[in-house]
């Protein structure tokens, strides 16, 4: 009797219309949060140009707020900008070319370009939330509609989403910190930007001047190419094999559209790439060598001081690309060997990950390594690769050629020959019956140090005068044996100018005279 009168109590209060009512209500309160958050996630982005930068910008829910930065490949920022529950977050895309030649044509707008960023920012924001606001209580109706089927509650809903959405942005509106900015979190390479960059002020300046320079470098590349015919010291013959050695990239996303120039100019044949491909070797970098199919050619890599492996796996999960580390490739006749750096020091100090001091001794095992991989292999090698010229001493004698960078300046030797064995005394008393033959003569290894190709990147800047962008072209006849080099050079301080110089293999006079083109104004 109890049990029937409690159900019965039950029911009347489940039927009171003041429960329906509040029930109905968190129904659609419920739908509206629901409908509004679906519509912010999928939809709250606004593209935006940011100076020469084309930007997205997007709103989601979150509890704690702030503000995130994308810089691909190096990384984010945060910002403590804002509380609330909505989040705000920019990604930098690409460089729109047009709007970057704009930049660099007037000089006054590099100077005021910072004030403009901030004022389209601020217009970005605002019209994003806006956007926020009308995608929020469209979602809402949306999904109340399907759900209620119900005009009143459909437009109860409508009213609830536009209310929490409004209030969300009032929150975070209201709560805006400007001074966050001053106080960033990096995550990604941009951890070491304090220690990189040092004094922000001085190296922007210096940035400043060489941007100025780009243009011309840009149109001064095809007017010195042209020059080429006027050499005539050596005219390629039709089976001539070119390789372009390049090195020293330290993620400077210039270094692409001049590989791709030389390499069109040039028809090479496959690039090398001495390694330091990147600047600081973490995962953030890896977006860095998605450029490398870009060159269409075979693209052969060796490690750097400067690269992980996981920088390496990248460059090796590209379609053209081949790793050699302690391994040989074969391209266009040619054997080429090469090994990693065995170090990894992107903190610019001399000694490896273990914090001793064996670095001479692991370089110098480390070409021997690859040496005994030569001889073993039973085969021709034309070239051999390292990152570090102290890598290439065990390999004189073995290979005619090795190609290194790390140093940022060019340099081109020929590496001490081997030390002969000492003859044992039972074999010196020993008479010999039959009169052994001639020895052949040792062979002549030649070193080829390159440059820094990516005008050692953000590192460039650091000093008064900015690293030159330097890169080289290697001709190899049918014997596959090099017969002529042409060493080009971009940029300087003082002015814009590209500068090449022909030097033929086994010639006793002097080089070719550099074919410079100097300019004091940059070209259109």
């Amino acid at each position: 009797m109890k049990l029937r009168e409690l159900r019965h109590r039950a029911g009347r209060v489940i039927r009171h219309r003041w429960v329906r009512r509040t029930g109905i209500a968190a129904t659609v309160g419920l739908v509206s949060v629901v409908g509004s958050v679906i519509g912010v996630m999928l939809f709250a982005h606004a593209d935006l140009n940011v100076g020469p930068f084309s930007a997205e910008m997007s709103i989601s829910p979150s509890v704690h707020g702030g503000t995130e930065v994308d810089i691909p490949p190096l990384g984010s920022l945060h910002l403590d900008s804002h509380s609330g529950p909505l989040h705000l977050k920019v990604a930098l895309g690409s460089l729109d070319q047009s709007r970057t030649e704009a930049l660099i044509d007037n000089p006054s707008a590099l100077s005021s370009a910072g004030d403009r960023a901030v004022d389209e920012v601020v217009a970005g924001v605002s019209r994003l939330g806006l956007r926020t606001l009308g995608l929020a209580v469209l979602s809402a109706l949306i999904l109340a509609a399907v759900i209620f089927r119900d005009v009143r509650r459909t437009a109860a809903a409508g009213v609830t989403a536009l209310v929490i959405t409004t209030g969300s942005l009032g929150l975070a509106a209201g709560t805006l910190r400007p001074d966050a900015i001053s106080e960033p979190r990096y995550e990604g390479l941009l951890i070491n930007a304090p220690a990189v960059v040092g004094d922000a002020r001085r190296i922007a300046d210096n940035y400043g001047r060489y941007a100025e320079q780009l243009q011309a470098i840009v149109g001064n590349v095809s007017r010195v190419y042209s020059t080429i015919a006027t050499l005539p010291v050596y005219e390629p013959a039709g089976n001539t094999t070119r390789l372009l050695h390049v090195s020293d990239l330290h993620l400077n996303p210039s270094s692409w559209g001049l590989i791709r120039t030389v390499v069109e100019t040039f028809e090479i044949d496959a690039v090398i790439d001495t390694g330091d491909i990147v600047d600081w070797g973490s995962s953030a970098e890896t977006g860095y060598v998605a450029s490398i199919p870009s060159i269409q050619v075979p693209y052969i890599y060796v490690r750097g001081n400067h690269d992980s492996a996981a920088i390496q796996a990248a460059v090796d999960a590209q379609s053209n690309a081949v790793v050699l580390d302690n391994a040989l490739t074969e391209v266009d006749g040619l054997t080429i060997a090469g090994i990693g750096d065995p170090q990894f020091t992107p903190d610019k100090s001399e000694t490896n990950e273990a914090g001793d001091d064996s670095g001479p001794e692991l370089l110098s095992a480390a070409g021997e390594r690859l040496a005994t991989t030569i001889r073993g292999s039973g085969k021709q090698v034309d070239i051999a690769l390292v990152h570090d010229p102290a890598m290439a001493q065990p390999l004189s004698g073995v290979v005619p050629l090795v190609l290194a960078g790390h140093r940022h300046q060019r340099e081109v030797s020929v590496l001490p020959a081997p030390e002969a064995p000492a003859p044992s005394p039972s074999a010196s008393a020993a008479p010999s019956p039959v009169p052994s033959a001639a020895p052949l003569p040792p062979m002549t290894t030649r070193l080829m140090i390159e440059g820094s190709t990516g005008g050692a990147g953000l590192r460039g800047l650091e000093e008064e005068e900015p690293t030159p962008l330097s890169l080289s072209v290697l001709y190899f006849d049918e014997n596959n044996e090099l017969k002529a080099y042409d060493d080009i050079q971009l940029g300087g301080t003082g002015q814009s100018n590209v500068e090449m110089q022909r030097n033929v293999v086994g010639l006793d006079e002097e080089p070719a005279p550099a074919a410079s083109v100097p300019v004091s104004q940059p070209s259109r």
